[in-house]
């Protein structure tokens, strides 16, 4: 098992804590609305890359984040955050809320950027479906797992974390489609890979269409048995497909025809 330290860059006024482990290539790495954790996934792809996955302001036992007004505001705040970790190039991965903040970096800081991995969605949605961070604890395992019996039991986050982050998701993520943001996105040249778990619920793999129709070079994967957790359900699957992404992008073999779904 790959062993993930934990340290601390001050960035932008704010004390962010990361995970990192690895050698190569860097990878940067955005959690979702329920905060920072480490996948199998994430062990997996720090055998062969450097995985530096950050604790968003606001979550965790970071102070409540009033500052940022805006998910464009807070992709500044994380891209100082990533240049003062003297990171140059490097891969951008998100996992739901997560894809949108990285969708930001990349638009206001392009350059750097050579390939950005979406794991299950929120960036753009059809409608606005069931989220874990409107539901019960136990609600949430339903939505987040197919199967939520073969997850190892892992305490919930203490109230008053859980309930600062729920309302920091809400007030940040927006609506489901934002014409002004999806004009940015269609100017973004940077190669994308969105992967969907063909039983999520929460970012259902329906919408896929939308990001192949307004990310210029974007490439859709479908991980079969996998609902909206993928990393934590399919870790072998999401580790295979985003290795072989990272290292070929242009020349990635899931081209936009494809239906590919990920054994």
């Amino acid at each position: 098992m790959t062993a993930f330290s934990t340290e601390f860059v001050q960035a932008d006024g704010f004390r962010i804590r990361y995970r990192a482990a690895g050698d190569g290539e860097p990878l940067i790495c955005l959690h979702g609305g329920g905060g920072l954790r480490i996948s199998r996934a994430h062990e997996m792809l720090a055998e062969r890359r450097r995985v530096i996955a950050f604790e968003i302001p606001g979550f965790g036992e970071s102070p409540e984040n009033t500052r940022s007004e805006s998910l464009e505001a807070l992709a500044h705040s994380m891209n100082a955050a990533v240049a003062a970790l003297d990171v140059a190039g490097f891969g951008l991965m998100g996992n739901s809320f997560g894809t949108k903040l990285a969708l930001w970096m990349a638009i206001v800081r392009p350059a750097p950027v050579r390939a950005i991995v979406l794991v299950a969605p929120a960036a753009i949605r059809e409608d606005a479906r069931a989220s874990p961070a409107n539901v019960s604890p136990e609600q949430s395992a339903s939505l987040l797992y197919a199967h939520p019996d073969r997850q190892p039991a892992v305490a919930p986050p203490l109230p008053d974390i859980e309930a600062k982050q729920r309302a920091l998701t809400r007030r940040l993520l927006g609506p489901p489609r934002d014409a002004a943001f999806e004009a940015r996105l269609r100017e973004l040249e940077t190669p994308v890979l969105a992967l969907f778990g063909t039983a999520d619920r929460v970012t259902p793999p329906t919408a896929a269409h939308l990001y192949r129709e307004i990310l210029p070079n974007c490439h859709n994967v479908m991980v079969y048995d996998a609902a909206h957790a993928i990393d934590a359900e399919r870790p072998e699957a999401v580790a295979s497909v985003v290795e072989d992404f990272l290292d070929r992008q242009a020349r990635f073999l899931v081209r936009h025809t494809s239906g590919l779904i990920h054994p």
